[in-house]
């Protein structure tokens, strides 16, 4: 098969969340596959200064772009061409200075008309400027959703889009692309109103689910979820019509990146045959962070974008109490920036727990890995989890999860077997298996060693994921 994916995040290009990690190594899985896969995102800022300063070995894609709008009017456009990272597949990134090349990849008042004449660059590159028809078009997230409705419409009118395929993935059906009708104007497209749209506007995420040929989310529990009323963030109805097209397949981990035998970052590599050389990077993370060197301690992290989505209201109480050696004594360490409340909240409680509690409140790529290789357990007890990626890295370098129930959490965390997972959203019940794993840690050395063991050797790669997604593809194409 022939697959364009269109994504506002690739990694390790650009990156805010796990969808850039799907966008970056799904593809990679579909090519040993033998499948022809193209990827396109927009041309950042900082994806400008990387071509400027020879990244990524970028070079100028050979033909300018004439992007076709609304009211016969036309966008200008470049891009820069590479491949993905130890691979050979095309990675495109759409130039447009004035709408794409900003600093930040979301967050300005105009994201709507910028990620709709992305979307519709991305199909004019593919089709007309490198004359490559795909047979699926794989947009994610709201970003891309544009495309997916101008093929279902004005597409339809040309013949070099009229049979092509769409699938719509649904990472988090939180963010969802408000705007105003003026949009399908831009896009010169015409179409009927949505009954999840108010009068006027309109909703992207709702647009992709209702013309994607098939939609899928990033694990099967979440797309149950999101078919409630609680979960589907007002498109539930949409989705319970759609739901025969609707479907779940569990993100995997690109096992060249995080494999703990290869990984740089690590003070002390490992493998399933040397685990025990893995207590050599708690050792190394405390002496980085300055915390005292105690292998008898448990060492307890969390890795994430301070949101509301993360349970993070939980955590407040849970800290203080464990902080407090409430269930023993324990070393705490936070990595992760965003909203200032929670961001507040953790540095003032590192203030007064300076012995045992470490916050950097940012993102290091580098320090991530060593986190999760030196940590004894992984907090995630998230509202809700599309999937998550942090309690499959964490498994993978041998750090316990604890979950709560929600998403793919529950889809990735076995209670008692590879983690510990509570149900109820409330701080008592986080509290209460915390506690049971801090239990086990300290009484159950055989049942633990067991437990890290098995998250150790669950199998995440993604060449298992990509044969699931080949099944949706044909059944889009059936």
């Amino acid at each position: 098969m022939k697959i364009l994916f269109i994504s506002a995040e690739v990694a390790p290009f650009a990156k805010r969340g796990g969808l850039a990690d799907v966008a970056g190594a799904l593809p990679k899985a579909l090519n040993d596959l033998g499948h022809d896969v193209r990827v396109v995102m927009p041309a950042y800022a900082h994806i400008e200064a990387d071509y400027r300063f020879g990244r990524y070995d970028l070079a100028t894609f050979p033909f300018a772009l004439n992007v076709p709008m609304g009211n016969g009017q036309s966008l200008p456009a470049g891009a820069f061409q590479g491949t993905l990272p130890d691979s050979d597949v095309p990675i495109y990134f759409i130039a447009q200075h004035d709408l794409l090349g900003r600093p930040e990849i979301y967050g300005y008042d105009d994201d709507a008309y910028r990620f709709a004449f992305f979307s519709r660059a991305a199909l004019d590159l593919v089709v007309s400027a490198l004359d490559w028809q795909p047979d699926i078009v794989h947009a994610h997230d709201w970003h891309t959703a544009p495309a997916i409705a101008w093929l279902a419409t004005a597409g339809q009118g040309d013949a070099r889009y009229r049979d092509i395929k769409t699938v719509f993935t649904i990472h988090n059906l939180a963010h969802q692309g408000r705007t105003d009708w003026h949009i399908f104007n831009y896009l010169g497209l015409q179409t009927h109103a949505l009954f999840e749209e108010p009068y006027g506007g309109v909703n992207f995420m709702a647009r992709g689910i209702y013309h994607a040929t098939k939609v899928n989310t990033v694990s099967p529990t979440y797309a149950q979820e999101i078919m409630t009323y609680d979960g589907g963030g007002g498109l539930d109805g949409l989705l319970r019509h759609r739901g025969a097209d609707v479907s779940g397949i569990l993100n995997g981990l690109d096992f060249d990146v995080w494999n703990t035998a290869t990984d740089p970052n690590l003070a002390q590599n490992f493998s399933l045959d040397t685990f025990h050389q893995r207590r050599e990077n708690k050792r190394a993370l405390q002496q980085e962070l300055g915390l005292p060197e105690r292998n008898n301690v448990p060492l307890i992290a969390i890795i994430t974008r301070l949101d509301w989505q993360k349970g993070l209201d939980l955590m407040g109480e849970v800290v203080h109490r464990l902080m407090n050696d409430v269930a023993g004594e324990a070393q705490f360490v936070l990595l992760g920036s965003g909203e200032y409340h929670y961001e507040n909240m953790f540095a003032k409680m590192a203030t007064y727990h300076q012995d045992k509690m470490r916050v950097i409140l940012e993102y290091r790529a580098d320090l991530a890995p060593r986190i999760y290789a030196a940590s004894d357990m992984f907090l995630m007890p998230s509202l809700f989890e599309p999937c998550g990626l942090g309690q499959l890295i964490a498994m993978r370098y041998g750090s316990v999860p604890v979950v709560r129930a929600t998403g793919g959490l529950v889809d990735t965390v076995q209670d008692g077997e590879t983690g510990f997972v509570f149900t109820e959203f409330n701080i008592e019940a986080f509290w209460a298996t915390l506690a049971r794993a801090m239990d086990s840690y300290y009484n159950e050395p055989e049942m633990w060693s067991q437990i890290q063991m098995n998250g150790y050797q669950q199998d995440f790669s993604w060449p298992r994921r990509a044969e699931e997604y080949v099944a949706l593809y044909q059944s889009a194409l059936g």
